[in-house]
């Protein structure tokens, strides 16, 4: 099983480690395209900061982010699941996992990345603020430029087994699974279900969305439920307690899409 996850905006701070390793990332196919993005990004923050903060989209509180960037290749790197904080992560909870769930969250799970295209949780990456909707100067929409390199790497990354993909929309941008790999991705959403005058009525809530993905792929991982496919997938997430409908590809080479339906927020 291969889980596709966002990043978080927030991170935590470097720490003290050792600096960025490129080399030994997750998906070596994706070295080159890093390392152009990577460039970019540091000699834009360190040469304008105002320019940077622009392109970054960031308000004038998050200034101190554009540093940051600038400093990437000698900051200290932690492994990429201690630098994304956020809802998500809060609900996953990787540090409390025990060891064999951890061995298995570093072989399943890949963060989708604007800077780093995508990286598995054990990888170590510095902090960092670089979304998948900027647009950088040399290299244009970050979605749309991680697309050719994703189609290389990805089919391969994905292997022969269930792709769960908790990605939000514009990570999702970066790579689209085709063909026979679209025929085991699920495709996942959290709606809200309240009564409204005798009515059900379900909507999406960000924070709740962003929680229970979080708690299923922990769920998931702590009970070493190995799903080979979305049909399998259904199973195990209603095992587990949830209420799931889905909903199977009319045609090939599409996706499961798979509806997470609660009725209470926490």
């Amino acid at each position: 099983m291969l889980v596709l996850l966002p990043p978080s905006e927030g991170k935590a701070s470097s720490g003290r480690g050792a600096p960025l390793k490129p080399e030994s990332l997750s998906l070596p196919g994706l070295a080159e395209a890093r390392q152009a993005v990577l460039d970019e990004l540091v000699e834009l923050c360190a040469a304008d900061e105002e320019k940077a903060r622009t392109v970054l989209g960031l308000s004038e509180g998050l200034r101190g982010e554009v540093a940051k960037n600038a400093e990437l290749r000698t900051a200290g790197a932690r492994p990429a699941g201690e630098i994304y904080t956020g809802v998500l992560y809060d609900a996953l909870d990787l540090a409390s996992l025990d060891a064999a769930a951890k061995r298995r969250a570093a072989r399943s799970l890949l963060v989708f990345s604007g800077l780093w295209g995508a990286v598995g949780v054990s990888d170590r990456i510095p902090s960092y603020r670089c979304s998948m909707g900027v647009k950088l100067p040399g290299l244009g929409a970050l979605g749309a430029y991680w697309r050719t390199p994703m189609a290389s790497v990805m089919p391969e990354a994905a292997g022969d087994g269930l792709v769960l993909d908790l990605r939000s929309s514009a990570y999702a941008a970066a790579w689209k699974p085709k063909g026979e790999v679209a025929g085991r991705t699920a495709t996942v959403r959290v709606l809200h279900a309240q009564l409204v005058d005798g009515v059900e009525k379900r909507s999406v809530v960000s924070h709740f969305n962003k929680a229970t993905k979080g708690r299923i792929v922990r769920s998931l991982l702590a009970t070493g439920t190995q799903p080979k496919n979305p049909a399998e997938l259904v199973e195990a997430l209603r095992d587990l307690g949830h209420v799931v409908e889905a909903e199977a590809p009319a045609k090939a080479g599409k996706s499961w899409a798979l509806d997470v339906v609660v009725r209470e927020i926490h």
